[in-house]
């Protein structure tokens, strides 16, 4: 089955940079800054 949402926020983000074709450059921003520790809030893509 392919995963079509992918969630981020509270320190913990399903998705990656290198993930940019499948999220989006958004998606894949607020996930690698969720995962640096830059509070951003919940959210998914």
């Amino acid at each position: 089955m392919t995963k079509h949402i992918y969630l981020f926020g509270n320190n913990h983000a399903e998705g990656s940079a290198e993930m940019k074709n499948l999220l989006g450059g958004k998606g894949a921003n607020l996930a690698e800054m969720t995962k640096l520790g830059i509070p951003v809030p919940p959210g998914f893509t």
